[in-house]
């Protein structure tokens, strides 16, 4: 095992991330190898909280149960179902390489890497690819009805990135059917006896024994009665924190309170800044609006994105006197296809996001706000026949109809970036366990297996990766030195702490009796981030971020009103306790984005790119996950450092030119 050393302000810290040693294709079968295991007899005295039921959590949940533990399973929503997974469309990745066009396990390790800046660990990347076929195989098992060509064998697509086709997907609602695989396969746990389903629970606190963690504090979100639970391990799916910015494609209820619950006890938080915005969403058009929609990023396949080539054109069309169907051939710029030859439109997503900033800042963004850029499918309805494009994007260009009143297979769509996914989140080593002992994070609540930025439909293969194939191993290696660890009682005093501390914030919540709503002060902080530690970011917007941060967390303090009471089902609680830890969330991305003076991915410092306004990295200085440690409420967190070593792949700066 390797032991990565720290060095803040004179004192060596050690963060064991337990890589196995060899050579990088060896690693995990060795680890499994090795591991410890957990006899079936003795799985039955074992409990097991997964708190989740998104892709990871349901997977994880479903496998232990299989397994033969105790597993509580704890869902935010009134059903497994309505996990946000279910909102995921265009594909998950996989090298079967059934197109026979290059790819292999390898590559899509390499891809991965340089997709997301060489900025994450090797062999968590590496093990990821390496499984992500048994994925594919497990999935169609479950009866996911993925696309299939016309000899039966399953279809694949192309997304940025790649120069290969390694996507499975099932029309634009792979997330849904792959949601429904594994809540199938929940489901007949939970018949089975093995899990405990408790939907309308979220997790307000974890609960620590010994340095170790042994249950959570929840809220029954219909009584607002507050609950305590033991477990010999906990294991936290609860997703992203990308609605800090108010404004994302997440589902209204994603939040980050629970990993922020993981930081607040000791668990170290890792690359805040690495926040995704995706290039292809539906464009705000209004000033009330409560989310952006998603548009898959399976449209950019067949949709070529434009923008008018002279200003005077783009004026006149977001004064509505000409339509982007006037347009000739030779007065479209289609900027992706000019400017990145090799992979054209299909692009990492932190790359295409910036080059529409840059094109609607410099005047060409359409629509009646101008910051929007076209998604046109009239070439490939030309080639392919509209009956082709409706068999492969039906079910979108609906969506988008109904949202926007166009008809996409005649007029290009618009489309404009949009607050996504985080690559940041609570740092595990290869086990996926926590700072912690017994605290594990999978999914898009750790710091993942993306770097600086999420290659897409690479999202879907991690939360399956974890739950499916990764944790029910190294969770057992954990587990076999606690068989005789007896039950233990809710009643112990870490139990009455925890639960004491969460009871005094409701409360004070609850009696600040202010003037303003949650929502109005969560949209004060999203427009914040998006102006100053969004797409673009440079030191002095950062400073005054920070700043501005600050004082709305006073304001939240002093002057949030939270209507109703805390013994009953309160929605406006339950949104003004998830606020106040977005609040914080929000101080650690801009803290973190300030700390680090280059440009990687997602992260995009204007005083760090080349000449041709691409990010610059700094491998000798900032080549390290980020790792903030919570030192108190008045204080300010102690950064720690994990060296990211590459030995089998050369650093270089992304290219997807030639």
């Amino acid at each position: 095992m390797k032991n990565n050393e720290r060095t803040q302000e004179g004192e060596n810290f050690i963060l064991d991330t337990h890589i196995p040693e060899g050579p990088l294709a060896e690693k995990w079968t060795n680890y499994k190898a090795h591991q410890k295991l957990v006899n079936p007899a003795n799985k039955r005295k074992l409990d097991v909280i997964v708190v989740g039921t998104g892709l990871a959590g349901a997977s994880a949940a479903a496998s232990l149960g299989e397994l033969g533990f105790n597993v509580l399973n704890f869902c935010i929503q009134d059903s497994p179902r309505r996990a946000h997974s279910i909102a995921a469309q265009g594909g998950i990745n996989a090298a079967k390489n059934y197109q026979n066009d290059g790819d292999s396990v390898f590559r899509l390790f390499y891809d991965t890497i340089k997709g997301g800046d060489f900025r994450s660990r090797e062999a968590n990347v590496y093990r990821l690819a390496e499984v992500s076929n048994n994925i594919i195989d497990q999935c169609v098992a479950q009866g996911v009805p993925f696309a299939r060509e016309y000899g039966g064998l399953l279809e694949n697509r192309s997304f940025g990135g790649a120069q290969v086709s390694r996507t499975f997907y099932a029309k634009g609602q792979t997330g849904q059917q792959l949601l429904l695989g594994a809540y199938s396969a929940l489901s007949r746990q939970i018949a089975n006896g093995t899990v405990k389903i408790f939907p309308r629970y979220e997790m307000l606190d974890v609960v620590i024994i010994e340095g170790r963690a042994r249950g959570i504090i929840a809220r029954n979100l219909i009584t607002g009665r507050i609950e305590r639970y033991f477990a010999h391990a906990v294991v936290i799916a609860s997703g992203g924190y990308g609605n800090t910015y108010f404004l994302s494609t997440n589902a209204m209820a994603s939040n980050g309170s629970a990993v922020m619950q993981m930081y607040r006890k000791g668990a170290y938080f890792a690359n805040p800044a690495f926040v995704q915005i995706h290039p292809t969403c539906i464009p705000l058009h209004g000033d009330y609006q409560s989310k952006l929609t998603l548009m898959s990023e399976s449209l950019r396949n067949d949709g070529r994105i434009w923008v008018p080539k002279r200003k005077e054109d783009a004026e006149a069309i977001r004064a509505g006197k000409l339509k982007p169907t006037d347009l000739k051939e030779e007065d479209r710029d289609y900027y992706l296809e000019r400017r990145y030859p090799a992979f054209g439109n299909l692009v990492p997503r932190d790359i295409a996001s910036r080059a529409a900033k840059e094109r609607c800042d410099a005047g060409y963004g359409v629509g009646n706000t101008g910051l929007a850029v076209y998604l046109d499918f009239s070439d490939a309805i030309q080639r392919l026949g509209e009956e082709v494009i409706r068999e492969r994007y039906g079910n979108l260009f609906q969506m988008y109809e109904k949202i926007v009143d166009e008809n996409p297979y005649k007029t290009p769509m618009m489309i404009y970036p949009a607050i996504h996914y985080t690559m940041g989140g609570i740092w595990v080593d290869y086990e996926l366990q926590t700072s912690i002992k017994g605290l594990f994070c999978i999914g898009e609540a750790n710091f993942s297996d993306h770097g600086a930025n999420r290659l897409g439909a690479s999202a879907l293969m991690q939360g399956l990766a974890d739950g499916y194939f990764i944790l029910p191993y190294t969770i057992q290696n954990y587990l076999a030195d606690q068989i005789q660890v007896p039950r233990m009682d809710t009643d112990l005093p870490e139990f009455d702490e925890a639960e004491k501390n969460v009871t005094k914030r409701i409360k004070k919540v609850m009696n600040i009796k202010g003037q303003r709503t949650v929502d109005s002060i969560h949209r004060e902080l999203g427009l914040i981030m998006w102006d100053l530690v969004g797409m673009s970011r440079n030191k002095e917007g950062l400073q005054i971020a920070l700043e501005k941060i600050k004082n709305i967390r006073k304001e939240f303090w002093n002057n949030v009103y939270v209507p109703g009471d805390e013994y009953d089902f309160n929605n406006e609680l339950a949104k003004a306790l998830r606020l106040a830890d977005f609040i914080d969330i929000g101080e650690l991305i801009a803290r973190d984005a300030l700390l680090r003076e280059e440009s990687c991915g997602g992260h995009f410092r204007e005083e760090y790119q080349t000449p041709e306004g691409e990010a610059l990295r700094n491998d000798e200085k900032f080549s390290f996950v980020s790792c903030w440690k919570y030192t108190g409420e008045d204080t300010e967190p102690i950064l720690l450092k994990e060296s990211l070593k590459f030995e089998f792949i050369q650093l270089q700066q992304r290219n997807y030119k030639e």
